[in-house]
């Protein structure tokens, strides 16, 4: 079997691995009561649940993100790194695509779709949207510092900022928003959305634009960012709003090739 497909693989067993693995850890930790899209009168009680950091879901996106760190030294990494871009782009040279920049955001463009057309899933959305903006804060922090700290040069050498990937960590991001708000619905949601993000992370190396282990560490801190963002916001929920009607709404963007904020404010 060629040593790109022996990753591929390798990859997408993650990816569900870790799926499964949520499926049966972490819904424990949920808050128990269901929230209602029509009444926020469970701040109260969320706020005062208690909420153990994920420590054991984020066993997987340690990893992912430890093994990302070791390639940074690891001659057998970097080795690697190589023969799957030789087996990608070098030997089989093509145009780009740059699908992924609208792919990295589609699981989470899907959550409020579902909910537009009437299928509700964990939260209002004034809580998924603060949750969601939580998660890209801690990710695009956390991304853009070890970019800058890392210094690592593109597979195409246009750019030293390769690790990690920052498409396939909003990917990740977006799809474990996704898998989050809509597990007790149907777990197909969540497999949809880390299908799109498996496939942003392929993209990012079909692209020439980064190795094999910006991908990994990049899914690992998506992953991350969105399950601490779920366990925080709670604790500050009442707090912050105590029930008060969501006018100020702030989204991430994406625009030719560079990263925003946008505001929508309802007066």
């Amino acid at each position: 079997m060629p040593p790109f497909k022996v990753i591929a693989t390798g990859i997408l067993s993650i990816v569900i691995v870790h799926s499964a693995q949520s499926q049966l850890t972490d819904t424990s930790k949920l808050i128990s009561p269901k929230i209602d899209s029509n009444n926020l009168k469970l701040n109260w009680q969320a706020a005062n649940t208690k909420n153990r950091f994920p420590v054991k879901s984020l066993f997987i996106p340690g990893i992912m993100i430890a093994y990302g760190f070791n390639s940074l030294e690891n001659d057998g990494i970097k080795t690697l790194n190589e023969e799957v871009k030789e087996e990608i782009w070098t030997e089989r040279p093509h145009q780009v695509k740059n699908i992924d920049n609208i792919l990295q955001f589609a699981p989470a463009i899907t959550v409020y779709g579902l909910n537009a057309i009437g299928i509700k899933g964990k939260h209002n959305f004034r809580d998924r949207s603060m949750i969601y903006l939580m998660s890209n804060i801690i990710m695009t922090t956390t991304v853009f510092s070890v970019k800058k700290l890392s210094h690592q040069l593109r597979p195409d050498g246009s750019a030293y900022t390769s690790f990690p990937s920052g498409h396939t960590a909003e990917a990740f991001a977006s799809a474990e928003f996704l898998y989050q708000e809509y597990q007790d619905v149907s777990p197909w949601y969540g497999i949809a959305g880390y299908a799109m993000a498996a496939t942003t992370g392929y993209l990012r190396m079909y692209n020439n634009k980064h190795w094999l282990s910006d991908v990994v560490a990049g899914a690992g801190v998506g992953i991350a960012s969105t399950k601490i963002a779920y366990w925080l916001y709670p604790k500050i929920q009442h707090k912050l709003f105590k029930d008060k009607p969501v006018k100020t709404i702030v989204m991430p963007t994406y625009q030719n090739g560079s990263f925003g904020v946008g505001m929508v404010h309802r007066f």
